[in-house]
């Protein structure tokens, strides 16, 4: 069985940092590119980030693109969202998510298989 499980949100002041952390199991990732989204309450689910499967090509939206990182252990399975100069409106639930294709649109939900349970994260002003 194919999960994944994020962790690493909570509580944080604006301007401060945070690491989410992905953990993939039942499958190896490492040949497919892993994303990271999230989703307010009665909003789309947003694209954030994406890695290349070996790690050497990562995307952001522009609206995280400067603050946060993305990054890969694919030893570990696992994908992170590193989150700097946080703002008040990056505050919801952040989801990672991993397709079962290789080459897909990787700004769009629908491409992709496999979803976390999500993990809150609240930015206080």
């Amino acid at each position: 069985q194919v999960q994944l499980v994020e962790s690493g949100g909570g509580l944080v002041q604006a301007g401060g940092s945070l690491t989410l952390s992905c953990a993939a199991s039942g499958r190896s990732f490492s040949d497919y590119v892993m994303g990271w989204f999230r989703q307010a309450p009665e909003k789309e689910r947003e694209f954030v980030a994406a890695i290349s499967y070996n790690g050497r090509s990562t995307f952001y939206s522009d609206s995280v693109k400067g603050r946060f990182t993305i990054s890969r252990d694919n030893a570990k399975n696992t994908v992170y969202l590193i989150m700097n100069s946080v703002k008040p409106e990056d505050t919801t639930v952040y989801y990672c998510a991993a397709p079962t294709r290789r080459f897909i649109n990787y700004v769009l939900p629908t491409q992709y298989d496999y979803w976390g349970q999500g993990t809150q994260v609240t930015v206080s002003s």
